[in-house]
């Protein structure tokens, strides 16, 4: 799987955790110099608190547009650290 924002691949691993039909990408598989951490947070009941990234190719700034689990709850650890993407980054194969 890949994620592609602005034509540049982001993150890229064949091992994506899906949940609720997001593809969660291991850690190591994300370009870092494409992420810039963000002071967003959101809550979900069951996986626990997000964090977020805002997702950055060239000049062009996605705000918020990856999220993560540091420390999911109990439900959830199989994601923990993981990427999760939504505002217009594109996950394909």
């Amino acid at each position: 799987m890949k994620a592609i924002w602005n034509g540049v691949v982001v993150a890229e691993s064949e091992q994506t955790i899906i949940i609720e039909g997001n593809h969660y990408f291991p850690p190591e598989s994300i370009k870092r110099e494409c992420f810039r951490k963000s002071d967003h947070q959101s809550r979900c009941l069951w996986k626990g608190i997000a964090n977020y990234y805002d997702v950055v190719v060239g000049d062009a700034v996605n705000e918020n547009a990856a999220w993560y689990y540091p420390e999911p709850k109990s439900a959830a650890k199989e994601i923990e650290g993981y990427i999760a993407f939504w505002k217009g980054v594109k996950v394909t194969q």
